[in-house]
């Protein structure tokens, strides 16, 4: 059975870009989020198996959805996607919970990489 991921990211763009190499490589995308409120919202509805979380959004960052998901399940896998220069952020996310982080834009070895390892 296919490995459910929840993308979330504010730009359409990112999310088409990371769902596309997810498929590719035989992840199922069940659904997708703009901002860390829907991402709650979906995660609770999808029960995915692993996250990609943007970390800057409107509503709600992905830091801050990221530690209410973990209050939801202590196990969830989430890897943060952030873009250069957000170095600070990216250790905030780990010491939040994240198993990972991804740095846009994105390189499709990368990504599998990440999410391989944390999944495995």
């Amino acid at each position: 059975m296919a490995n459910k991921i929840l993308v979330v990211d504010d730009a359409a763009f990112m999310r088409m870009m990371i769902k596309d190499i997810l498929t590719k490589n035989g992840f199922e995308v069940v659904a997708e989020a703009a901002d860390g409120q829907q991402a709650l919202e979906k995660y609770k509805e999808f029960q995915p198996d692993l996250v990609t979380m943007d970390i800057t959004m409107p509503e709600m960052d992905g830091i801050t959805a990221l530690k209410e998901i973990k209050k939801i399940n202590p196990n969830a896998k989430v890897i943060m996607c952030s873009a250069m220069g957000q170095q600070a952020m990216v250790i905030d996310a780990i010491q939040a919970g994240a198993k990972d982080f991804i740095v846009k834009p994105f390189q499709a070895d990368r990504v599998i990489e990440a999410i391989s390892k944390t999944l495995s």
